[in-house]
Order: C-alpha cells, then sequence, then structure tokens
C-alpha cells in the first residue's frame, strides 16, 4: 500500500472528470480452484488498487460526486475470520489509512443505490463481478457491456497510461525482481534438465521479495512457438532456451522481459547471427521511441530492419519497403511489437486493447502480423511499455504459405527450410518514455547482446 496522499489524489483527479453521479469500482473476490474453500492465489483488480490501494477480496469502491463523499462496501472481518486467520485488521482502519472515512456492509450497497442516476462503473472480466452488479442494479447480465460507462473508461486509461515517480520506481523494483528469475535461469541452466526444472528455479526468485508471477512463466527451447507453457522437453547442449516471465511486485506493479540463451552457455555461430538481428530491431526501435512517434511506426521500422537482414541472408528478396507493406516478414514475426505495462503486465487490456494501445478513432490492421499489434499509439511522457522484437521459424506457418505459394516474390523458401529447425529468438525489456522525451530502459543493468549473454554465463560454468 503506497501513502494515503498518493490515493487521495488519484480519486481527486478521476472526479475532476464528471460533473454529477457516483463511480463505482468492483474489487476481485476470491476465485475457487477446486472447492470455495481451496482457490486461487488472490490479485486485487488493478483499478481498485490503483484507487482504494486495499488489497483484499470482496471490496467495492464508491466515489459519489454529488455527495461529495467516497465509501467502501465490504464483509469486515468476523470472529470466525479471526479463528482461522488470527488477528487481522479491520477494513474499516484500513479504509481510513487510504483516506476514506466511511466504511459498510455490503448488503448495504443496493439500498444505497437506489434512485440513484448516472451510476457510471466499467465492463468486467469476472463473471461473478458481472452478475453481482446485475442484479443490483437490476439489468440484464446478457446486456451488461450495453450499460457500462465508456467515459468512465477512457477517464481512467487516460489517467493510469501516465506512470508518476512513485510508479515508475514500483514498476523498477518488479523488473529487477524479473531480472533476477532470467539471471537465476542462465545461471542454473545445464543439458540434461527438463524446461519444468528450470521453470522452479525461476519462479522461486519473486518468492523471496513477497512476490508473485505477473503472469504465466513462458519457458521453452521451441521458441518458435510464441506462448509456450508446457515444461516438459530434456534439454540439450546445442539448442537455445526462450525465457518470457514477469514478477508482480508486492506493491502491485509488474516487470516483463525475455530472453534467450544457449543450453551450453555458448551461442553456434547462425544462432547468434539471428540472435544479432533481433538486437539490432530491439536498438532501432528503442533509438526511436520517443514522445510523438507512434508505436505503430516504431514497428514497422523494427520489421524493416527484419527484412533487411534477411535479405542478406538469402532468406527474402526484393526492396525492404515492399516486403514489410505486403507483410512478407510476419511469416519471421507474426506478433507486435509490444505492449503497455504498469499494473498488469498487458497494462488495462480488460478495458480493450484497442482502447488502451490504440488513439482515437484508429483501427487495428487486418493484415496477418500487424493484426496482432497490441501497441499502436502516439508515445507520450510517462508512457511505460515493452520493446520485443523476435524472429520465429514455425514449422506449420513455413509449411502453410510455401503450398499456397504466398508471397513467392519475396520469400526463398529453399533457403528459409535451412533454418527452419532454429526454432525462436525473442528479446524484450521494459522502456518509459522520459521527462525529455527519450526512452530508457527500466532496471539495472543486465545482460542484453549475445557476447554480454555468453560472458555472463561463462562466470557460472567454470
Amino acid at each position: 500500500m503506497l501513502s494515503k496522499e498518493v490515493y487521495v489524489n488519484r480519486r481527486k483527479k478521476l472526479k475532476e472528470n464528471f460533473k454529477d453521479g457516483l463511480i463505482l469500482i468492483m474489487g476481485n473476490n476470491f476465485s475457487p480452484l477446486d472447492c470455495e474453500d481451496n482457490t486461487y492465489p488472490f490479485i486485487q483488480d488493478a483499478t481498485f488498487r490503483y484507487y482504494f490501494g486495499i488489497e483484499h477480496n470482496g471490496l467495492i469502491g464508491i466515489i459519489d460526486i454529488n455527495e461529495n463523499e467516497e465509501i467502501i462496501f465490504g464483509n469486515d472481518y468476523t470472529m470466525s475470520d479471526i479463528i482461522w486467520m488470527g488477528k487481522q485488521k479491520f477494513l474499516k482502519e484500513l479504509a481510513v489509512e487510504v483516506g476514506i472515512e466511511k466504511f459498510l456492509e455490503k448488503e448495504e450497497l443496493k439500498k444505497y443505490l437506489e434512485n440513484r442516476k448516472n451510476i457510471r462503473f466499467t465492463n468486467q472480466y469476472r463473471a461473478d463481478n458481472i452478475m453481482y452488479l446485475s442484479s443490483i442494479l437490476n439489468i440484464n447480465p446478457f446486456e451488461f457491456d450495453k450499460n457500462i460507462s465508456f467515459d468512465l473508461v477512457k477517464a481512467i486509461i487516460k489517467q493510469r497510461n501516465i506512470k508518476d515517480k512513485i510508479e515508475i520506481e514500483e514498476i523498477e523494483k518488479a523488473v529487477n525482481i524479473t531480472k533476477e528469475m532470467h539471471l537465476s535461469a542462465m545461471r542454473n541452466i545445464k543439458a540434461g534438465m527438463k524446461e519444468y526444472e528450470l521453470v522452479a528455479e525461476v519462479e522461486k526468485q519473486p518468492r523471496k521479495y513477497n512476490a508473485y508471477y505477473s503472469f504465466q512463466t513462458i519457458l521453452s527451447k521451441n521458441g518458435q512457438i510464441l506462448h509456450n507453457h508446457k515444461h516438459l522437453n530434456t534439454l540439450k547442449d546445442e539448442e537455445l532456451v526462450l525465457l518470457d516471465c514477469g514478477a508482480l511486485s508486492e506493491g502491485g506493479y509488474c516487470g516483463d522481459m525475455t530472453t534467450t540463451f544457449p543450453v551450453s552457455g555458448k551461442f553456434t555461430e547462425r544462432q547468434k547471427t539471428i540472435h544479432n538481428i533481433v538486437r539490432d530491431m530491439f536498438d532501432r526501435a528503442k533509438d526511436l521511441a520517443r514522445v510523438g512517434i507512434t508505436y505503430k511506426e516504431v514497428h514497422l521500422e523494427a520489421c524493416k530492419i527484419l527484412a533487411a537482414n534477411m535479405k542478406k541472408l538469402g532468406l527474402m528478396k526484393g526492396e525492404v519497403e515492399d516486403i514489410v507493406s505486403s507483410g512478407a516478414h510476419a511469416l519471421f514475426m507474426p506478433h507486435g511489437l509490444g505492449h503497455m505495462m504498469g499494473m498488469t503486465v498487458h497494462d488495462m487490456e480488460n478495458f480493450g486493447e484497442i482502447n488502451v494501445g490504440y488513439d482515437e478513432g484508429e483501427k487495428k490492421s487486418t493484415q496477418f502480423g500487424l493484426s496482432s499489434l497490441r501497441l499502436a499509439k502516439k508515445l507520450e511522457i510517462g508512457n511505460v511499455f515493452t520493446i520485443e522484437p523476435g524472429i520465429y521459424f514455425i514449422p506449420e506457418l513455413f509449411e502453410k504459405w510455401k503450398n499456397e505459394k504466398l508471397h513467392e516474390e519475396f520469400l526463398n523458401y529453399d533457403e528459409i527450410e535451412k533454418y527452419i529447425d532454429l526454432g525462436g529468438i525473442r528479446m524484450e525489456r521494459d522502456i518509459l518514455i522520459q521527462e525529455d522525451g527519450t526512452s530508457r530502459i527500466l532496471g539495472d543493468k543486465f545482460p542484453r547482446t549475445a557476447d554480454e549473454i555468453e560472458e555472463y554465463m561463462k562466470e557460472y560454468r567454470k
């Protein structure tokens, strides 16, 4: 929990967007794993935590503009709770700590909302919250989204998209824990181990800091599988491992990084060549990322670096501009260059990817690859996002395009086939647009190039 003043000021800034009415922000409930008393780890809704700060289940925050009051509704601890959990600080006390003097039991909320006009709430991603709000507001749950306040959604996105000094400090804490996750993998990897053994080394790192995971760990020698969550393979010396993971810090902020490194500690020449191209794509994107440029432009420029280098290797042909405009390069990178990041790893995408990552009125491309671009909007001071270029040799996609003779004017399929066993290489770091308009990689120094990775791994193989 941050200081009381932080939450008071955040709510005040949100209220300034509206002249009247009432803002209702739902917290999360426990989610049963296999029965009511055995639940998944509790993670508070990020928007509730942003404005109300309390990491507890079953809470609802009210900002009543007409009555000029703020209330938290919930069910406070009972003696039964204390018997099972030990002595707890009462929720009404926690409410005071975030600047809210009024705490009411949850069953009073429906009466409180009776005859109120302009009750504003956002879309919900959890069915239990949809059903609950529908019941107390007497709306059809199957038409729930017709009743949300898009003005509230836009106001929250606008506010949360700009990270202040306190948030940046919290994000950097998460990024540095994330770096420890990656370094642990580089230190502990060896031929003959199972992928899940390496995952165990990775995932114990955030626990040292009372942190959790910002998303399910992606680790595989099959780096061409973009979001691989199965960890059953045995690692061999000549293989690469792609690790994409992140920490959710105790303060409620995320890190998200990807590294690709050799099981043996040393890249083959072919692996290093592709890794260096991905590095060049990253460096080009990092140099371009600044106030005023759209992230779509940054993405396309990184793709041109990919295409130009693939031409040098003989895997592509034709003019670079034509290759990228046609989408032929997406055979090797069928995803976008990055996404917003903050209290969730794809920050605020619960409000809709198009609303968070695109400027108002802009539509997503339908072109393969470009249609997966999560972030395209003009960059602003205080934006935190990822840069994550990659090059992948996906056998199934290769066979499909080759059989369909797709983009034959740009793709040398016979030459590409010689690389098809390489897998995939991705590089991802977390980026801030600073006060001077330029970008900065967040967190402490970390091995990034192929040579730096080899040097780091060498130290642990002596």
